[in-house]
């Protein structure tokens, strides 16, 4: 599977999940907005998306492999870690 076509995936699943539970649709927002880039609105597309490479660093940290795509579950357990923890 591509990767895009995986985080596309990846999106889609978060979406569905944060339909059926506000609170972890709002740990979910907290999350992305957490890892937006720096003047994203002065850049194309104009969205508060994080850059590409601290994606891949992430990924590369967490799984072992730049082009990793994170499983559903760890991005859920991972946004309301950081709520619990982060006091959010």
């Amino acid at each position: 599977m591509h990767a895009s076509t995986g985080w596309r995936t990846l999106a889609a699943r978060l979406v569905l999940r944060a339909v059926v539970s506000p609170r972890l649709a709002l740990d979910l927002v907290r999350l992305t907005w957490s890892f937006r880039a720096r003047d994203w609105y002065r850049r194309p597309p104009f969205l508060p998306l994080p850059p590409r490479e601290y994606v891949r660093w992430r990924m590369f940290t967490a799984y072992g492999d730049e082009a990793a795509v994170p499983p559903l579950e760890d991005v859920v357990r991972f946004a309301r870690w950081r709520r619990e923890t982060m006091q959010l």
